[in-house]
């Protein structure tokens, strides 16, 4: 067989070998911990996946574990995920405290201004002040809720003075930071916890967003949902939609690109605007039990803004303790980067 001819098969062969790469099928996990009928399932992880089978013609294909059906409890699901237990997670960062100490920056009410698009929007623009804390996942998407507002068992308050003795839950460090500013004790707890922690009295509220109050019941639970003024928030959480980067980098490059073209600033805007409306059914359900949701007056706002900015320069001193050495600036370009989204 002549030069020329071994080239012709050369060149084939390695047409069909690529071209069966391309084509290869690949099924891949998603774990988190809320339940199926939660809005964060029903109305965003599985959207999601059936996109991207859609797009890649039904060679990416997805098995979801909901309700932490894949093992583990929801501050292992960080872990799972730099360990492949699972290919896909969504979960808060703030469940493994430590590990993204320049994410929590939009967490803190003084940057966040009660609106999960602006929030989700200004994440993205300024992705590389805090893409070091995920160096080893690859995000898909990393967002906000609306923000935290304050549910108490027992009724409502007038002031913040009146939170002294109370034990209340907190989703992260800087939630915690919130509940102390206020003079009461938080208590960490991943969400799911939260029912049965509020149904024994083991906590007398909850910071929460309104958007999980339908899938947790919190209707039933509690008697008073707090904001400020305008609805102001006890800041926000920060979750993380990530994919483990050996799972990533394991796909063939045109699969890449499509989970690629639905992370990021291709898919946050719709998802942040989608979160601003998950707020609507849970108001909904607390009004509909006789739950009152009030605002404090012009006076607690105002220290509850003050406490926003006590929290702030809390985390500029802890970030740079932590060796940070630029937490300022990271303060200053997030506030700033929220600030361009608020209507």
């Amino acid at each position: 067989m002549n030069i020329s001819c071994k080239f012709i098969i050369y060149v084939i062969s390695s047409c069909i070998i690529m071209s069966m790469a391309n084509a290869q099928n690949v099924t891949l996990t998603i774990s988190h911990f809320l339940s199926p009928k939660s809005q964060t399932h029903a109305k965003f992880i599985e959207p999601w996946a059936k996109q991207v089978e859609k797009e890649s013609q039904g060679r990416l294909k997805f098995e979801i574990f909901p309700s932490m059906t894949l093992g583990g409890n929801p501050t292992e699901l960080y872990s799972q995920l730099r360990d492949g237990v699972a290919d896909i997670i969504w979960t808060l960062p703030g469940y493994t405290a430590g590990i993204f100490p320049r994410a929590e920056v939009f967490e803190i009410a003084a940057v966040h201004q009660n609106s999960a698009y602006a929030t989700t929007m200004a994440i993205q623009d300024s992705f590389d002040l805090i893409r070091e804390d995920f160096k080893y996942v690859k995000p898909i998407l990393i967002h906000a809720h609306a923000g935290n507002a304050l549910h108490l068992r027992n009724g409502c308050i007038n002031t913040m003075n009146d939170l002294s003795g109370f034990k209340l839950r907190t989703p992260s460090r800087t939630g915690g930071w919130h509940i102390i500013e206020m003079g009461a004790e938080p208590v960490g707890m991943p969400v799911p916890s939260v029912p049965q922690a509020l149904s024994k009295g083991n906590i007398d509220g909850a910071l929460l967003p309104f958007d999980i109050v339908p899938a947790l019941k919190v209707q039933d639970l509690t008697k008073c949902s707090i904001t400020g003024q305008d609805n102001y928030r006890f800041g926000t959480a920060i979750f993380m939609f990530a994919m483990n980067k050996d799972s990533y980098n394991n796909l063939p490059s045109d699969l890449k690109k499509i989970i690629d073209n639905n992370s990021g600033k291709n898919i946050a805007a719709q998802i942040g605007k989608r979160w601003d409306n998950f707020e609507n059914p849970g108001y909904k359900l607390q009004l509909a039990t006789g739950s009152k949701i009030m605002s404090f007056n012009t006076a607690q706002t105002k220290i509850m803004k003050q406490h926003a900015n006590n929290i702030a320069k809390k985390w500029v001193d802890n970030a740079k303790k932590e060796g940070i050495d630029n937490a300022q600036e990271i303060l200053n370009k997030a506030r700033i980067a929220v600030q361009k989204y608020i209507q």
